[in-house]
């Protein structure tokens, strides 16, 4: 479903999908069973593959592949009991590659041209044109 999500032009959307309260750029394609929240935005000429979530605070520029699986957080310390948390910002640089069943951490930032290799957890800066894989992510 789609809730007051801003759509650029070209966009393609493969539903079944969720996106409320985001922007996503012109000639963006978004896979089945994705996740897209409110105060998430995505740019132009992304490739979203499929059951990948994008929580709030979530940028990501232009011309970056996100890989299928893919999951974003945005709250370094999570506590059911805890109304109050933090909401920490990430940004995926212009360009990007993330692999596959990745996870990032809130907080970081992904360098333009960087690439995240698949099922990599990503929990510190990548700097430009980098690549990263494994748990925790590090340069190949």
């Amino acid at each position: 479903m789609i809730f007051d999500a801003i759509l650029g032009r070209n966009v393609k959307v493969y539903e079944p999908v969720n996106l409320y309260g985001c922007e996503i750029g012109a000639d963006t394609r978004i896979g089945t069973f994705v996740e897209i929240q409110k105060d998430a935005v995505v740019g132009r000429r992304c490739k979203i593959q499929s059951h990948t979530f994008i929580c709030e605070g979530v940028t990501i520029e232009d011309d970056v592949f996100i890989g299928h699986g893919v999951m974003f957080t945005n709250d370094r310390y999570p506590r059911a009991e805890d109304p109050e948390w933090k909401l920490e910002r990430t940004l995926i640089r212009k360009g990007a590659t993330i692999g596959s069943g990745a996870t990032i951490l809130p907080g970081i930032t992904v360098g333009e041209k960087a690439m995240i290799g698949a099922g990599s957890v990503v929990t510190k800066n990548v700097p430009p044109r980098a690549t990263v894989a494994g748990n925790p992510a590090r340069p190949l």
